[in-house]
């Protein structure tokens, strides 16, 4: 493979020969959520110990198309910079029918944002950055080889036992956090199952290496002559990878179709034969999610509490924005500073999130793969009207690209304020002097006052925003003035256009008891 997988260090784990103290926090799973998660806790003075039955980050492309808000989360973590560097930034998406593209469309459009609209980047190259990351922090205690084989819960906190090369031990610890991914071996010890659809239709994903021109755009095929009528989808990758996705069809044998003398020749009629396999993989879509993704003291995140369909990129973006919601709030209950109830606000929020992702997803899958009669009659007629008239390009889905979720809340609000800062919403970010408005709004909760003086009285940081156009724009609308209430994870809690202390007050006791 083109990539050189390096094997992490195993390292015989204290609790082989005494007995371990308490930690705060037990993360399963070193994936890209895990990991994430891992940092963002230590970046909020939380210790916790991360463990992962293997010792290699994940093989193939997998999660490679990361948002902006996940570059931006990248950034509170430290990796932002080489995933620019080494990844593919990209803003436009051509959308094919047949051989002809039928339209296109710019995600860059709108200026006055730091992070590109999405960057391209194998999650084992985010993995590796990330695992570097974590090996150097002091408060991140990252255990390779080691396989939670048992778990139990009560009150006070979650036990674990954990098996290595060298024999098992025990951990105990206040919270456990699942992002052991779809085959969650924590969701199995209770028992727990998704609900959702299960879609029977099968695609091919493969990345290649080879020396070619295209260039870092998103392009998606419905029927082109070069796959028997069916869906495609190219993205160009890190290291001349390419990434290439083809429908099978719900009867395809993946045994059969993983073959090389398979594989091949279905590549070569999408770019000729110059190139080398570098990895293939099947698989059927999920829309599924866990019910609840609190139990007592497991939490779950990333796929481990939800499966999407790929279309969109909203499988990995969406675990990292877990991360973005959980890690200030669990920092603030293991620090004392919150009430537990905080924790079910995650719940109750990503919950939602969840279903709109699956949602998204469950009709991106019904429009790329549709039934027979009246689904794919729509689909037909729809693409054959996108070519002529662009009114009717919103209504072909080939997947909705992953934006964060507008959180549903009844907090304070004003409409003469825009839409696009609502509550419940990410602070848009905007340029303010030689630097970018979410930088500056860092990892507390901040009373931002847009063109105003906030109240006096406050025991809380204030940021007080250089109105330019664009903050004028993203935060004043047809108000001349406004003060916004922003979480640590930078979604916006509550606004005002005029409002004293004790609003204030009120709101922030909201924010930190979880009330919507």
């Amino acid at each position: 493979m083109a990539y050189d997988y390096k094997r992490f260090a195993y390292v015989p784990p204290p609790g082989l020969s005494m007995s371990e103290p308490r930690h705060k926090a037990i993360i399963v799973g070193a994936g890209p959520v895990g990991l994430a998660m891992a940092l963002e806790l230590a970046n909020r003075g939380v210790a916790s110990v991360l463990l992962d039955d293997s010792d290699v980050v994940s093989t193939g492309s997998r999660a490679m198309c990361w948002s902006k808000r996940s570059l931006e989360l990248f950034d509170r973590l430290g990796i932002a910079d080489k995933v620019l560097q080494m990844g593919m930034s990209w803003s436009v998406g051509r959308v094919c029918h047949g051989d002809d593209e039928i339209f296109s469309f710019d995600l860059a459009a709108e200026p006055g944002h730091r992070m590109p609209p999405f960057v391209n980047l194998q999650q084992y190259h985010v993995e590796q950055l990330l695992a570097e990351r974590a090996l150097a922090e002091p408060q991140i205690d990252l255990r390779f080889r080691n396989r939670v084989t048992g778990l139990d819960q009560d009150d006070a906190g979650a036990h674990v036992t954990v098996r290595t090369p060298d024999g098992t031990y025990g951990l105990s610890a206040d919270y456990l956090i699942a992002c052991d991914g779809a085959r969650s071996t924590i969701r199995a010890m209770l028992d727990l199952d998704f609900e959702g659809d299960l879609f029977e239709e099968r695609f091919l994903i493969a990345d290649i290496e080879m020396e070619a021109d295209f260039p870092p755009e998103r392009w998606f095929w419905f029927q082109p002559s070069f796959h028997d009528g069916q869906s495609a989808l190219l993205h160009r990758q890190a290291d001349n990878i390419y990434r290439i996705d083809l429908q099978l069809g719900p009867h395809a044998d993946p045994g059969h179709e993983c073959k090389p003398e398979t594989v091949i020749p279905r590549i070569e009629k999408v770019v000729g034969p110059d190139f080398e396999l570098d990895w293939v993989s099947i698989f059927s879509f999920q829309c599924r999610r866990l019910r609840d993704f609190v139990h007592g003291r497991v939490i779950f995140a990333g796929d481990s509490a939800h499966v999407v369909a790929p279309f969109g990129a909203r499988g990995g973006n969406s675990g990292l924005q877990d991360v973005d919601n959980l890690g200030w709030k669990l920092a603030a209950v293991l620090h004392g500073d919150a009430p537990a109830s905080l924790i079910d606000s995650y719940n109750r929020e990503r919950v939602q999130a969840a279903d709109e992702n699956l949602l998204h997803s469950s009709r991106a899958t019904r429009f790329i793969t549709p039934a027979n009669g009246a689904e794919r009659l729509f689909r037909d007629q729809v693409l054959a009207l996108a070519r002529k008239a662009p009114f009717a390009r919103g209504w072909v889905n080939a997947g909705r690209l992953s934006t964060p979720c507008i959180y549903a809340t009844s907090a304070p609000d004003d409409a003469r304020l825009p839409e696009i800062s609502c509550p419940g919403a990410v602070a848009p970010d905007a340029p303010q002097g030689e630097g970018w408005l979410l930088t500056a709004l860092g990892r507390g909760v901040v009373l931002l006052a847009v063109n105003c003086e906030p109240p006096t009285g406050l025991d809380l940081p204030v940021l007080v925003a250089e109105v330019n156009d664009l903050v004028a724009e993203r935060y004043l609308g047809r108000a001349g003035r406004a003060l916004y209430l922003v979480r640590p994870d930078q979604v916006i809690a509550a606004r005002w256009v005029e409002a004293d202390a004790r609003q204030i007050r009120k709101a922030l006791a909201a924010l930190w008891e979880g009330r919507p």
